[in-house]
């Protein structure tokens, strides 16, 4: 039996990606796996969100030419949309760019390039990823139509495209027998449904009688509203985890980044959510560093986190992306970077304890993956807070008792 690498180096919907196409390779007669091991094939899933993930993406190569030199190589995603060339010149079997990756089961034996497309609507996969781990995911909408002036993805997945309904559903029912926790995820959530007629609203309706718990991913501020809410709230096990991109606690410094929404604006979604979910974990992303942000801009994105009190933050030193409007601006120095990058990570380390501490008084449901420290099964709850327990349980509700590591020590 021949073997495949299927190796993902993005985000939630590159995994998404990647899931179905391994579910691809297996049906054609393929052990697959996600580990970068010897193998007969290599299927990458590239990133160019930043500079670095792009010279991640460029730099597997090198990594699996150790592994197999004779190997055949497949390069698909955003990097190999934006720079097809790059990966042509490097000898790889077939570069496909973010959309007809069906295309890439058929074009096993052939050398080819399909980046050039014309992306009107959602591509449906023509297999659909099996429910092998705990927590699974189902892509729902691709593309964005916001064109943020940092953000080069809209360039490289098009405009914003949704699946309908009825398949999303059909692919939730089937997960949901075999995997404890499906994760919803899109380039953009807050857009699902406003190419098609349909709603995010009416996706989760008709999903309230599934029986396993339903976490989102990333949303804009324009996704949430009340309508959204009540009906996530009426689902059996939603998880309360919302991660409101922000990038900048200052006005200003969001005008210039064409971020269509104020501070206040992300005051009041943050506060109707936690008028639903009273304990919602609530994370974001941080763009530290953007060309026109001064250090009272700066100063104002920490004390504004301060005033949302995220449980997490991802943080991100700005990176020019060619072709964007940013790319034309003149850069920060990278020292100032460096050290506003170290300043709002002691802010999130404060935060995330400040949500830890908080939670210690909330018995949550807790879903185990794995086993560290030769004692503790360890998972996130629904709260996507990370439990160390000792049990041989795989669902479990847990009762805090202190803090412990990233997380929370707990029992049954």
């Amino acid at each position: 039996m021949k073997k495949a690498v299927v190796f993902n180096l993005g985000c939630k919907v590159n995994q998404y990606e990647c899931d179905a196409l391994s579910a691809g390779l297996k049906a054609m007669g393929y052990y697959t796996t996600e580990s970068l091991e010897p193998a007969d094939l290599y299927v990458i899933n590239t990133c160019a969100v930043t500079a670095e993930a792009e010279r991640k993406s460029r730099q597997i190569l090198a990594r699996i030419k150790k592994l197999n030199e004779n190997a055949e190589i497949v390069v698909t995603g955003c990097a190999s949309q934006k720079n097809a060339d790059y990966y042509i010149e490097k000898g790889v079997k077939y570069v496909s760019g973010v959309m007809n990756k069906n295309n890439i089961l058929r074009a096993l034996g052939f050398n080819n390039s399909e980046t050039l497309i014309d992306i009107v609507k959602y591509e449906e996969p023509s297999f659909l990823p099996s429910a092998d781990r705990t927590r699974s995911y189902v892509k729902i909408q691709d593309g964005c139509d916001n064109f943020c002036s940092y953000c080069i993805i809209p360039y490289l997945r098009g405009r914003s495209r949704s699946r309908t309904i009825e398949n999303a559903v059909r692919e939730i029912e089937n997960l949901a027998l075999n995997t404890e926790e499906i994760v919803i995820t899109g380039v953009n959530l807050s857009q699902y449904g406003k190419d098609t007629g349909e709603s995010l609203v009416g996706l989760i309706d008709a999903l309230k009688d599934v029986n396993v718990r339903i976490r989102l991913g990333s949303f804009y501020v324009e996704g949430i509203n009340r309508e959204l809410l009540q009906s996530l709230k009426a689902l059996k096990r939603f998880c309360p985890h919302f991660h409101l991109s922000l990038q900048n606690g200052d006005n200003d410094v969001l005008r210039a980044m064409n971020r269509r929404y104020t501070t206040k604006d992300y005051l009041e979604k943050i506060a109707l959510i936690r008028e639903y979910f009273e304990y919602a974990s609530i994370t974001t992303d941080i763009i530290v560093g953007y060309p026109t942000e001064t250090e009272e801009n700066f100063i104002n994105t920490m004390n504004f986190a301060k005033e949302v009190g995220f449980s997490d933050i991802h943080i991100f030193p700005f990176s020019a992306r060619e072709g964007t409007v940013a790319y034309k601006l003149d850069p920060i120095p990278p020292q100032i970077i460096k050290d506003r990058k170290h300043r709002l990570e002691e802010v999130r380390k404060e935060l995330h304890h400040n949500y830890l501490d908080l939670m210690k008084n909330v018995s949550q449901e807790v879903v185990f993956e794995t086993k560290v420290d030769d004692c503790y099964n360890t998972g996130y709850s629904e709260y996507y807070v990370r439990f160390y327990v000792k049990t041989d349980e795989k669902v479990a509700i847990v009762k805090p008792i202190e803090i412990y590591k990233d997380g929370l020590k707990g029992e049954i």
